[in-house]
């Protein structure tokens, strides 16, 4: 009779177990996610800030990299200063239940260091960092490329903004437009790539979403069109605009994983979709969203040198982006989403959050529609939101 050693057999069965990638992982709510082996962690930080047109792309970058191979634990660094009981800081639980929220006062705190910022994140490294929340490379904006540079990360991707873009002459904007070297964003990039660091830094605009805490940009249009409001808007209407998914952008965000090196190579990348709109066509998609017929949609076209942006969400001319670089160098797909495809469930969210019956004021439109006109009444649309009195006597009819 022949005799196995029990201690081989062990010996034997862990090395199948680790060389088949199939050793026990624990289920944790520490960022870990199972099925992973942490023989080949690779550690994703998210920095996040407080809300406003980027407040919802940690959330959906989370969701976006949570099935990603390459990423194994997910950390968000939260803004403590964010709004807990809103979009999407209340969803956090629920929606990404594996992924570790660490907050941090990473806006009121302008001492922030890279030592304090580590021994928040409980001594943790990472081998990718999103940093959603830097303005500029002071406080926690250097904390996160100081402690970006000790950790060695494999990529540093910034999410900055196409605002810095200045006199632009060729649309869509590409990558080598001008900039404002004065810029937060601009600085911190520069920051980044004094360091060492490998940058790659998204320029996004205009964002919305399922879970956004800024509405401005559609709601404007919903505001006036469900008062039977005219939509005061400058120049012709015809100037482009691009209106992005969160869920498109975290894709984006997440594309850099793709080709790294060329990701880096290239390092710097316009972020939106490449689906234009005129700002009158925003109009009447919104109108068709809210149940309007567009025939009774009241555009005022206005001359924008005599009244300037006044409340319209968007820029006076012409100012757009488009992803190519993105989808030539680092393989995105484009879009999964289209406003026009998803301006019926933001209708309903906006009625939702009481849109239709908030307090506003239109004073600024009063003046706009008043002064653009040709015709001059006492009475006026406006008079049972924003109530004027009004001396039109000396007025030449």
């Amino acid at each position: 009779m022949r005799f196995i050693n029990s201690s081989l057999v062990l010996l034997v069965s862990a090395s199948v177990l680790l060389s088949t990638g199939h050793a026990f992982t624990p289920v944790s709510r520490s960022g870990v996610r199972s099925g992973k082996s942490s023989l080949c962690m690779s550690a994703a930080l998210i920095v996040q800030n407080k809300g406003g047109g980027h407040g919802e792309l940690g959330f959906q970058l989370a969701k976006t990299l949570t099935d990603h191979p390459k990423i194994s634990s997910i950390t968000i660094l939260q803004d403590d200063a964010c709004k807990d009981s809103s979009e999407p800081f209340c969803s956090y639980a629920t929606d990404i239940p594996n992924v570790k929220i660490v907050k941090a006062p990473l806006s009121s705190d302008d001492s922030m260091t890279a030592d304090a910022m580590k021994e928040l994140l409980g001594g943790a490294s990472f081998d990718y960092v999103w940093d959603n929340a830097s303005k500029k490379p002071e406080g926690a904006g250097k904390a996160i490329c100081d402690c970006a540079k000790e950790w060695g990360v494999k990529l540093y991707t910034y999410v900055s903004s196409a605002g810095m873009y200045q006199n632009p002459t060729q649309f869509p904007m590409p990558e080598t437009t001008p900039i404002k070297d004065s810029a937060g964003q601009a600085k911190q990039d520069q920051y980044a790539v004094d360091l060492g660091l490998p940058l790659v830094s998204f320029r996004p605009q205009y964002i919305y979403g399922p879970k956004s805490n800024k509405h401005d940009y559609i709601d404007w249009y919903f505001d006036r069109l469900v008062r039977d409001l005219p939509l005061p808007i400058p120049a012709d209407g015809t100037q482009k605009v691009s209106l992005t998914n969160a869920e498109d952008v975290a894709s984006l965000l997440a594309s850099v994983l793709n080709d790294e090196q060329a990701a880096v190579s290239q390092r710097f990348f316009n972020c939106g979709t490449d689906q234009l709109h005129t700002y009158t066509d925003v109009a009447m998609m919104c109108a068709e969203a809210a149940g309007k017929d567009p025939a009774s949609v009241n555009i005022e076209l206005y001359d924008a040198d005599l009244f300037g942006k006044a409340t319209f969400p968007f820029r006076m001319t012409d100012f757009y982006v488009a992803p190519d670089m993105a989808k030539q160098t680092l393989g995105w797909t484009g879009p999964k989403h289209s406003l026009q495809g998803d301006l019926t469930d933001y209708y309903q969210s906006y009625v939702a959050r009481g849109g239709p019956t908030k307090q506003m004021s239109l004073v600024k439109d009063w003046e706009i529609v008043f002064g653009s006109t040709s015709q001059f009444a006492v009475r006026s649309v406006y008079d049972q939101y924003d109530p004027l009195v009004i001396d039109t006597s000396e007025v030449n009819q």
